[in-house]
């Protein structure tokens, strides 16, 4: 089969179209013939290498995995033993390991059954930026109906399911972006869009119960001037950074700045779980919650999928389609 292989850490350029070996389908498992997977800031970092701190968990020299990507979507081909939820031809999507190729081996847990709604690309979309979404809002940062809720970097992977999800949660949604992204936000069901680059949303003398920062453009001082005194403000996201610490020079400046603050700092990394991949797949049903995506690659072309991802401009998603 035909998959992106990495042998070093680097930009882009490491990448490699290969033909290897199909993956055996192991106990629990489920081989999909991958129609489609998506690109996520998580293996921008694990192709370069990047920040230095974190090279130890990804050793030192060669990638630990050397096979990228995370999201998919495709069709069942077959199935380990002890699989009871899917069988050979079922379309499926969510998220595994090494999926920027032709088939990957799944975890049955990893995966739900594809909304007959969207296509492969839209459904590669999904995984990790909508559970981030999902799990940021619902889960740390408590939202509940009414509340004001705004979303910096609202235009992005991240940010497009995230106003949808708090949309739905009942939240009053203010999403924060670009000029080019305004209209695209608005649509996406929010109350109120903030262009930053003609306003500056910590001066707007709006106050929030929860900022959820995606893109990490703003310091702590900054945010708690629109936050209400028992807000809640979720890092998702930051900017790269330093060689060394990459965005946990950001996080580690908010969380020592917001010590004795009353509002609630949380960082978090989204976790797979199926109870969550489920509730997607019903607001996804349910047309609630629609994917953005901007661009469609071929798998060939994945080295430039990586390198516009690395502009962090992207409108939505951008996804490697293998036809």
């Amino acid at each position: 089969m035909k998959a992106i292989v990495q042998d070093r850490f680097g930009p882009p350029e490491v990448l490699e179209l290969r033909e290897i070996g199909e993956p055996e389908v192991g106990e629990g498992e489920v081989l999909v013939r991958v129609r489609a997977a998506s690109v996520n800031p998580a293996d921008w970092y694990a192709m370069t290498g990047a920040p230095w701190v974190a090279r130890a968990q990804m050793v030192l020299r060669r990638p630990r995995r050397g096979r990228p990507g995370l999201d998919l979507a495709g069709v069942v081909a077959a199935v380990g033993g002890g699989v009871g939820r899917f069988t050979p031809g079922d379309e499926v999507f969510g998220a595994g390991t090494g999926t920027l190729a032709e088939y990957a081996a799944v975890p049955e847990d990893g995966l739900v059954p594809k909304p007959a709604r969207l296509s492969f690309e839209q459904a590669a979309a999904v995984p990790v930026a909508a559970l981030t979404a999902l799990q940021g809002l619902r889960d740390k940062g408590r939202v509940q109906p009414g509340q004001r809720v705004l979303i910096n970097g609202a235009s992005g992977g991240v940010g497009t399911f995230a106003v949808q999800i708090a949309e739905a949660l009942g939240a009053e949604v203010t999403g924060v972006c670009s000029t080019r992204n305004v209209a695209m936000v608005a649509s996406l069901g929010a109350d109120q869009v903030i262009d930053y680059t003609r306003e500056d949303f910590t001066r707007t003398g709006r106050n929030y119960h929860l900022l959820l920062d995606v893109a990490g453009s703003r310091s702590w001082p900054e945010c708690r001037q629109v936050l209400a005194p028992l807000a809640r403000f979720v890092m998702v996201g930051a900017p790269k950074g330093s060689a060394l610490l990459g965005p946990l020079g950001h996080i580690i400046r908010v969380r020592l700045a917001s010590l004795r603050a009353s509002q609630k700092v949380v960082f978090f990394i989204s976790k797979l779980n199926l109870q969550d991949l489920v509730a997607l797949q019903e607001l996804l049903e349910a047309g609630t919650v629609t994917p953005v995506v901007e661009r469609t690659y071929e798998l060939r072309e994945a080295a430039d999928a990586f390198r516009y991802l690395g502009e962090g401009h992207a409108q939505g998603k951008l996804v490697i389609s293998m036809g």
